[in-house]
């Protein structure tokens, strides 16, 4: 990063402190957030009808979608995001964390196939999702993403500029609903792996992120420039523990959430093995009970 980019950087950090409510806390964005929270809400109960194949979207569904708009505001909106890109590292891996590891999940989970179909139905639109749902393709954008974000060059070059940094994160927003759309799938016809395959995708995905976390974690010195010259005050710990600090963040979020990720896709593949098990031993009973029914099935099977 150059000494202009590092000069202006430096004095954005001294304009902070005087920063008004707006720049803190981003009405706009607030403002487009409630809006696409209250058009979800209208699509999902009072317009339900004018959806083909609609359903009714559980209260909890819609809870997590949600919660999904919470925390990509708090990410993206509050102060933590220009605490993160000014003057701490660790707050950085957080809102990376929110970004990129929380919310694509739980906005997945809260929407229903039928309200996100009729988008879908564009020839281009169903090639795109060809490529876009491959669990391969899924598997290895997010982490070469997530890997060439964290070289130190890259990412100084992007926090030095403002509008490369937004199309990147823009990039990297795309490339976790892509990772989490294989796992939480709300349309069928592209659910493409069994649970059992989910469990490993997600396993495996947890293995490609442990390089670039490492790497972070066991520096023996600040990677990053952007943040070499924060002011200790700003960071109430040294440069390296705060870079420290951010990888151990990003681990440990990640662990968390991978490991919900499995136990749900855990429970749905048992919950489904144990329905299957139960209809095969009503049938097997109905027959024990009622000999007499077995050939006529077996003429209707024939």
């Amino acid at each position: 990063m150059n000494m202009e980019a590092m000069g202006h950087m430096e004095h954005t950090r001294g304009d902070l402190m005087s920063a008004g409510f707006a720049n803190l806390w981003s009405p706009g964005l607030l403002l487009i957030v409630v809006i696409i929270g209250w058009l979800y809400t209208l699509a999902v109960t009072r317009w339900r009808h004018r959806f083909t194949d609609n359903a009714p979207v559980k209260t909890s569904r819609m809870v997590y979608f949600y919660l999904g708009l919470l925390m990509y505001y708090v990410a993206e909106g509050s102060p933590l995001s220009l605490y993160s890109h000014l003057y701490s590292f660790s707050a950085h891996m957080l809102q990376q964390s929110f970004l990129y590891l929380v919310v694509p999940p739980m906005l997945l989970f809260g929407l229903p196939g039928w309200l996100l179909r009729p988008v879908l139905k564009p020839r281009a639109m169903k090639a795109f999702m060809q490529v876009f749902t491959s669990p391969l393709i899924s598997l290895f954008v997010f982490n070469i993403v997530f890997s060439f974000y964290h070289i130190p060059i890259i990412m100084d070059t992007l926090m030095a500029n403002m509008p490369l940094h937004e199309l990147y994160k823009a990039i990297f927003l795309l490339a976790a609903f892509q990772l989490w759309f294989p796992v939480f799938c709300p349309l069928p016809e592209y659910n493409r792996m069994s649970e059992l395959k989910k469990m490993g995708y997600i396993f495996v995905n947890g293995i490609l992120l442990t390089p670039a976390c490492a790497l972070i974690i066991f520096a023996g010195s600040p990677l990053y420039q952007a943040y070499a010259d924060v002011p200790e005050q700003y960071l109430f710990m040294s440069v390296l523990n705060d870079q420290q600090l951010g990888g151990v963040i990003m681990k440990i979020v990640q662990e968390i959430v991978y490991a919900v990720a499995l136990a749900y896709t855990f429970f749905g593949w048992y919950r489904r093995e144990r329905k299957m098990e139960a209809e095969e031993d009503l049938m097997n009973e109905s027959l024990i009970q009622h000999p007499q029914a077995q050939p006529s099935v077996q003429m209707n099977r024939a």
